[in-house]
């Protein structure tokens, strides 16, 4: 069964954009102007700025290294990528240098073109960045498919570690890594031992590093793993290997600048594309990491830990358009000045965030930082072995073979692209490994689209069909197949499991089921739950559905609108079972039907004439809005609900009724009883008047309307359990409040009346006040809702009928409040409930709370007609108690009060 639930999307001022002056911003939008161009240094900055410091240098020599480009040339890098990028970029705490994703890519142009000519590639993809980031693509970049991304990463990280291992056996990486792999015995036999000794080392330290316990272990943690682990390896290889091969910093005057480049323009175009591919996508990914970080040390944890973060300042969220601008600026500067290719670096991004940097301050200084250690450390960055900058590395380029998106990929069955990309990438190229992981992904696309499994059974006469997978033009042939082996004028029920239909597959089955019904038969669509959907034709114009969950429900009252607007303003969305929407689909009701289904009925139309009636002499009157709604409301019951319920309800006829539940609860037009307790017909014996009151029995003045109801529901209908419901924001216990003794003797006064016991209750010190579990009632009138509820439960023990099935242990009472704006309910602890005394606490009711029993056990009847949800079709049992059995007195709540 579907219940369609209406969202507006009504251009109006509630509705439009927020405008730039409010200092709203939307995710990856860009920021508003900064007021005042100031730059400040935090002392967060400053600090932070030291770590990325001391984490960069290392890194960027280690990427040299791996990409046998000069190493100065990584040092250029990453003080060009912080100062310029930091600077001039769209994310402030993304830190960016020298690319590891680029790592295989720039090596195999310098072995190809040499130093120079990949200095001049380096200009034209920064060049491509500028131009894509002025004409805002950079969003578009993010569409391409996360499995395609994560593998290529993970394809260069594979490729980076066998390069790098070769380097700490003491050799020289080759030119693939497929050579890198085949040739690694080979190397793993003639390698000596100094130089794997001190890459284990440094691995070692970089895995213990940050997992030192104690006082000790804290107080060294605050050096970066990165820096503790060259330096140990440094200064053991000084000691115990004094000839291992070390960085060799050549002079600056040796220095080697771009030139023109040279070579088949083709093949110069292919490698400017594939640096600007990754680095863009590089850094475009790392910005949405950093604003992941960001918001999550705003919200005062950290990203890899549910432990307590330190609080920080807002910071803005990125502008892709501007980053992917400053990323180029910065390859252009670095291409210039003979620097390796730039983008934003996971790494030292987290580092910076961690590390609390609240501004490009930290960013800007590290690269400030880093240029200063080019010129004045030369001596000693030449002290480093390179074993140790290569082990580092390695183990940077197997960090980036993620197991969380490999089991993110896995789960959305996207490891096939996955493992495609990365073996691409691994064989052949960057280049060619997205091109195959974008091959493979389409191929899977065009198969998921085209397989679907039509199976057809015969049950005791009726025929059941099958659909598993999306109904597409290509999967017409074999349902008309299928549907054509049916009988004619024989009952079928058609179960679809998909969440796509086309045009063609929906003709298909309404064309098939117009003629079934005209030759005598009888066809239901259902979804794979079992839960029947309606008919295509009624479901064209539906709405929503009594007593199940809904938004703006009122769709019909709107009579001032035209009917058309009316429809272009909202997006029908089916609820399948009374579950949450996850896609449109089709004309069964699981999905957004046809405006124009075939064989719709003139009926299922909303109102011509806008809301008005149309008289014998054609002039259109206004209709007075009850009247339009009570009709538009009865027709949509008509048109949608009866023909769903009408079985169920034939049944309860037949029967009679028997709920389990009697439930008092206030005339208020908030309180949708069947809503709030997901109940349907037959489930509740409702009483509604106003202030949920119970007289006691032979008040003076009393109403015995009341009494009837409880003597017939405990004494004819047997029910289980009785409840009395009070809400927030009651307007009788207001009027209760504000009525002194003198107030009128009208018909609602000697009503109000026999709600005077419950302002004593509140008033009196011989009752500790009701509260709500985790907070004080808002204002006197929410206690004074509360003390009711709890005064009615003891007006109800005092009917002979109702003390009769208590002591014989038939029958139990419950206290409820709900809160209206809340949408959240409230029941009284077990022990007030039973009147034995205990604190008079409402405990919250949370969604699968185990501390909470359910207020209505909702079993399904097994009603043939295949009605599932449990608004439209359910049986409430007696509730349970609701108190905590660790904890009967509610101890640990807030402390007992009286007035």
């Amino acid at each position: 069964m579907s219940a369609c639930v209406r969202i507006r999307h009504d251009h109006t001022a509630r509705s439009s954009p927020p405008s730039r002056a409010s200092g709203i911003k939307r995710p990856h939008s860009p920021p508003p102007p900064r007021r005042g161009g100031r730059f400040r240094i935090a002392g967060a900055d400053l600090s932070a700025s030291i770590t990325v410091f001391l984490i960069a240098v290392p890194m960027s020599l280690g990427l040299a290294v791996a990409m046998d480009a000069p190493l100065e040339a990584g040092l250029i890098s990453a003080a060009i990528g912080g100062i310029v990028a930091g600077l001039l970029g769209g994310t402030p705490l993304q830190v960016s240098g020298p690319s590891a994703g680029l790592t295989v890519v720039t090596a195999e142009l310098i072995q190809i073109y040499g130093w120079r000519t990949t200095c001049a590639i380096t200009i034209g993809a920064g060049l491509l960045q500028i131009l894509l980031g002025s004409l805002r693509a950079a969003r578009g970049a993010l569409a391409v498919s996360p499995a395609i991304v994560h593998g290529t990463l993970a394809g260069i990280g594979v490729a980076i570690a066998l390069a790098q291992l070769h380097i700490v056996l003491g050799g020289s990486p080759l030119s693939s890594a497929a050579a890198n792999a085949l040739t690694l015995p080979e190397q793993l036999g003639r390698s000596s031992p100094a130089a794997p000794l001190i890459g284990a080392l440094t691995i070692a330290v970089l895995v213990v590093w940050p997992r030192l316990p104690g006082r000790i272990g804290r107080a060294v943690r605050r050096l970066p793993a990165a820096l503790a682990s060259v330096a140990i390896a440094t200064a053991v290889a000084a000691v115990a290997a004094p000839g291992i091969a070390r960085v060799d910093l050549p002079s600056w005057r040796s220095h080697a600048l771009p030139e023109l480049p040279q070579g088949p323009v083709l093949a110069l175009a292919t490698a400017v594309f594939t640096v600007l591919l990754v680095a863009s996508l590089e850094s475009l990914l790392a910005a949405v990491a950093v604003d992941k970080l960001t918001a999550d040390r705003a919200g005062g944890r950290t990203a890899d830990s549910a432990t307590p973060a330190p609080a920080a300042p807002p910071v803005q969220r990125s502008d892709l358009d501007r980053e992917l601008r400053g990323q180029g600026i910065a390859n252009v500067l670095s291409g210039l000045l003979g620097g390796l290719p730039v983008s934003g670096g996971a790494v030292r991004s987290s580092a910076n965030v961690r590390a609390g940097a609240t501004g490009r301050a930290a960013t800007v200084l590290h690269g400030v930082w880093v240029l200063l250690a080019a010129g004045l450390l030369v001596t000693a960055l030449e002290w480093i072995p390179l074993a140790a900058l290569a082990a580092l590395v390695m183990v940077v380029g197997f960090q980036m073979v993620s197991f969380a998106h490999i089991r993110n990929v896995h789960r959305h069955r996207e490891f096939l692209v996955y493992g495609a990309t990365i073996t691409g990438v691994v064989l052949f190229g960057v280049l060619e490994g997205v091109a195959i992981g974008i091959a493979v992904a389409v191929a899977v696309a065009l198969h998921r689209l085209a397989r679907t499994r039509i199976t057809v059974t015969d049950q005791n006469g009726q025929h059941l069909v099958v659909v598993r997978g999306q109904l597409t033009f290509l999967a017409v042939p074999r349902l008309s197949r299928a549907l054509g082996q049916l009988p004619r004028g024989g009952d079928a029920v058609v179960e679809l499991d998909g969440f796509f239909m086309d045009h063609a597959a929906y003709e298909t089955i309404q064309h098939w089921s117009d003629a079934q019904t005209a030759q005598g038969g009888r066809v239901v669509f259902t979804g794979r739950s079992g839960g029947r959907i309606a008919e295509p034709a009624s479901a064209a114009h539906s709405c929503c559905r009594p007593w199940t969950p809904w938004r703006n429900h009122h769709c019909h009252d709107q009579p001032d609108r035209p009917v058309d607007a009316r429809r272009a303003a909202a997006t029908w969305v089916a609820f399948p079972s009374g579950e949450h929407p996850t896609a449109d689909q089709g004309p069964t009701g699981s999905g957004r039907a046809e405006a124009d289904a075939p064989g719709a009925n003139a009926a299922a139309t909303a109102d011509p004439t806008g809301g008005f009636d149309t008289p014998v002499d054609g002039a259109a009157v206004p209709r007075r809005p009850g009247a339009h709604r009570l009709a538009s409301g009865l027709s949509s019951f008509q048109r949608n609900t009866a023909p769903l319920v009408r079985d169920e309800l034939a049944r309860l006829a037949r029967e009679g009724q028997r709920p389990s539940q009697l439930f008092i609860t206030c005339a208020d037009s908030r309180l949708v009883t069947s809503m709030i307790t997901a109940s349907g017909p037959g489930d509740l014996f409702t009483v509604r008047n106003v202030g949920n009151l119970v007289p006691p029995p032979g008040a003076e003045a009393g109403d015995d309307s009341v009494g009837a109801a409880i003597e017939y529901a405990v004494d004819v209908l047997k029910v289980e359990s009785i409840t009395v419901c009070g809400h927030s924001g009651c307007g009788a216990m207001q009027a209760l409040m504000s009525t002194g003794p003198d107030a009128p003797q009208t018909s609602l006064w000697r009503w109000l009346r026999h709600g005077l016991p419950s302002l004593e209750r509140m008033r009196s010190r011989h009752h500790a006040w009701a509260r709500i579990s985790g907070r004080l009632p808002a204002d006197e009138v929410e206690q004074l809702c509360l003390s009711n509820v709890v005064q009615q439960l003891d007006h109800l023990r005092a009917h002979g009928s109702v003390a009769r099935r208590l002591a014989e242990g038939a029958l139990q009472l419950h206290g409820m409040y709900f809160h209206v704006g809340e949408a959240q309910a409230y029941l009284l602890a077990e022990g007030a409930s039973a009147g034995s005394g205990i604190d008079e606490v409402f405990d919250r009711v949370g969604p699968g709370d185990p501390n909470h029993a359910r207020p209505y056990d909702i079993t399904d009847l097994s009603d043939p007609t295949g009605l599932s949800d449990p608004g439209d079709h359910a049986a409430v049992s007696a509730p349970a108690a609701a108190a905590d059995p660790a904890d009967p007195s509610g101890s640990g709540e807030l402390e007992r009060t009286s007035a």
